[in-house]
């Protein structure tokens, strides 16, 4: 948690993040473009690994509904981030050119059938870490119709991992 820790200050510290949420997540969102073609994302959700404000006064949170569910006492940190290389590189079976990474492990790598947009990112992350009880976060953002072309190979469909919407 260490490590952890040190990565999301020097992120924090250098404001290197396109969002910080209430609690204190960061999202980043990063896109590099080539001759209007998409050639990279890194899409990241890093949450606050200690919560000082919520160990200061805890009441405060619990108490409010819009919280309690965020900073519970039995919350762990866990960072998640969604790569995306459309390189010619030849890549292995354990490495797929959309994938999602959860926490500090080097070698998770969850394939993800295409690239996300930056509206289906946030929408993922406020329907899965910020809208229990239904609060419906998620539902004011502006709709986009723009989808990604599937990057998936059939060996990574026959394994585990996460369909992006079409």
């Amino acid at each position: 948690m260490k490590e952890y820790a040190g990565i999301y200050k020097h992120i924090a510290t250098r404001r290197a993040y396109n969002a910080m949420m209430l609690d204190g997540a960061m999202v980043q969102i990063m896109y590099q473009f080539e001759r209007r073609r998409l050639v990279r994302h890194r899409l990241a959700f890093l949450p606050a690994p200690d919560l000082d404000e919520f160990q200061n006064a805890p009441d405060d949170y619990v108490r409010d509904e819009r919280y309690a569910h965020i900073v519970g006492r039995r919350v762990a940190p866990v960072p998640l981030r969604i790569d995306y290389n459309a390189s010619g590189v030849e890549l292995s079976e354990m490495h797929p050119k959309c994938h999602m990474t959860l926490g500090q492990y080097r070698g998770c790598r969850i394939p993800v059938s295409a690239p996300l947009t930056p509206h289906l990112f946030m929408d993922f992350v406020l329907r899965n870490f910020y809208d229990d009880d239904g609060h419906g976060y998620a539902d004011g953002l502006p709709e986009s119709g723009h989808r990604f072309q599937p990057s998936i190979r059939p060996e990574e469909q026959r394994v585990v991992h996460l369909t992006a919407p079409d």
